[in-house]
């Protein structure tokens, strides 16, 4: 893991180190919470810097056979910190191999293999560089050179930290932005769907009692977002649907699912689809970006969940997620001439050529990458997903305009995962130039590598 770690071609490195290395960040989808950043959070462990919160590491620590209180449970930091050392060891191959040894040497300084051998030593070492301050929270945005940080936000939240950090003239550095997470208007009839329209209201101080009340604080609640700097949005759901049932009667379902009374499967796909319709033109309206993650099923381990709860590693893919219903959703927003910049993200890397080709169906309109492919997701942000992933975006469009890498994270620290992609990146631009793909035009291959890297987000995204 030296200065050429993943650059396998001349090209590649003169790439990287020429063009990509000295890009500023910007992260705009990520679970940071913007508390952590106002508050200078600081750590009294590297266990509860890496392992807190992080499901990408629980997941393996429990296919070691690892006991859940070594993992999510009351275990010593350090007991958890050995456990994971071992379990990194045994687990070649996985993008986190590669992500943790960048973040041990990038913000630690520490060169040492990450294996029970040793892990007292390195858990002692980052114990004296987390003392000596340099890498609370906001040390660690700003020697990143991370210019834009993109939250994740509940449309009741209050947004009090993005104000106060707009606020501070000491935090400088880097804009803190909130992006409107509406996904839970999209579970009615839940049992907890009444509970959170009750609360939706009272966040403007109104009663919803039906769609257009809905509406209403939904459009209020969007312009506070917009005040605070947002640019986009995120909605993550099994499937984006597109069943027409009209306003009136999307009135009446939402009518009796606050009520508390069943709804057949066609009134929640018909709800869903109205209000996502009306979100979409909204962002149209104030210029944001829509972002949709799909292909998810959620909480597949039923017993585990109702030990640790949501997002602690039982997500999986879902392989039935249909493309048609996506096509016929944008469809209608074009069709309406409302249709937002578009982000879409699959699970599912066989969905790659299906979704590239389809954004294609919604270009132009004065906007590169109008409706763009997004980085590969979660469990495809690995090397060989993130390259299948550039390889299809090559071959089925313009390269040059995808807003490239987001870090999709709740730790600090996961910003190296931008280093690791533009290593791929390069390698893979790199490549082509070396078996005579591409002219090794080193101009030109340079200013897409630098577009991608953080040009393309910037301008994308109305930075």
């Amino acid at each position: 893991m030296d200065d050429d770690f993943l650059l396998d071609t001349e090209e590649a490195k003169i790439l990287f180190h020429g063009y990509a290395e000295g890009m500023p960040i910007i992260d705009y989808h990520c679970h940071i919470d913007p508390r952590e950043i106002y508050e200078d959070r600081s750590y009294d462990n590297i266990a509860s810097l890496w392992l807190g919160g992080d499901h990408y590491k629980w997941r393996l620590m429990r296919q070691m056979g690892y006991p859940e209180r070594l993992i999510t449970g009351d275990a010593e930091p350090r007991e958890k910190f050995r456990a994971w050392c071992e379990t990194l060891s045994q687990a070649i191959g996985s993008p986190l191999y590669h992500w943790s040894h960048l973040e041990l040497r990038r913000y630690f300084g520490c060169e040492l293999p990450i294996n029970a051998k040793n892990a007292d030593a390195i858990y002692e070492r980052c114990g004296e560089v987390l003392a000596g301050g340099s890498l609370s929270a906001r040390k660690i945005i700003k020697s990143s050179g991370v210019k834009v940080i993109g939250t994740t936000d509940d449309p009741c939240d209050s947004l009090e930290y993005h104000r106060l950090l707009r606020e501070d003239r000491s935090f400088d550095f880097c804009r803190v932005i909130p992006t409107f997470r509406p996904d839970q208007l999209l579970l009615i009839g839940s049992g907890s769907f009444p509970e959170y329209i009750g609360r939706l209201g009272k966040s403007e101080g109104r009663e919803i009692r039906g769609l257009e009340d809905l509406k209403s604080v939904l459009a209020r609640r969007m312009e506070l977002f917009n005040a605070m700097g947002c640019r986009s949005s995120d909605q993550s759901a099994g499937i984006f649907p597109c069943t027409r049932i009209g306003e009136k009667r999307a009135d009446e379902v939402l009518v009796k699912a606050l009520a508390g009374r069943e709804i057949t499967e066609e009134e929640r796909l018909g709800f869903m689809t109205e209000i996502m319709l009306f979100l979409g033109g909204e962002y149209a309206r104030l210029g944001w970006v829509m972002q949709l993650h799909f292909g998810v099923v959620r909480n597949t381990n039923s017993r585990m969940f109702s030990l640790v709860g949501k997002d602690a590693g039982f997500d999986r893919i879902d392989s039935s997620a249909p493309v048609e219903t996506l096509a016929a959703f944008l469809d209608e927003l074009d069709r309406r001439g409302c249709l937002p910049k578009t982000v879409v993200y699959s699970l599912d890397p066989t969905m790659n050529t299906a979704l590239a080709v389809l954004v294609r169906c919604f270009a132009g309109e004065g906007t590169k990458g109008l409706v763009q492919h997004g980085a590969a997701w979660w469990f495809n942000d690995n090397q060989s997903g993130i390259r299948e992933h550039l390889r299809v975006l090559g071959e089925q469009g313009v390269l040059g305009t995808f807003i490239g890498m987001l870090t999709d994270s709740r730790c600090l620290l996961s910003y190296t995962r931008h280093e690791y992609f533009r290593r791929i990146l390069c390698s893979f631009i790199g490549r082509l130039a070396a078996d005579g793909e591409v002219y090794r035009d080193e101009e030109q291959l340079g200013e897409i590598v630098k577009n991608i890297s953080y040009e393309n987000a910037k301008s994308f995204f109305g930075l």
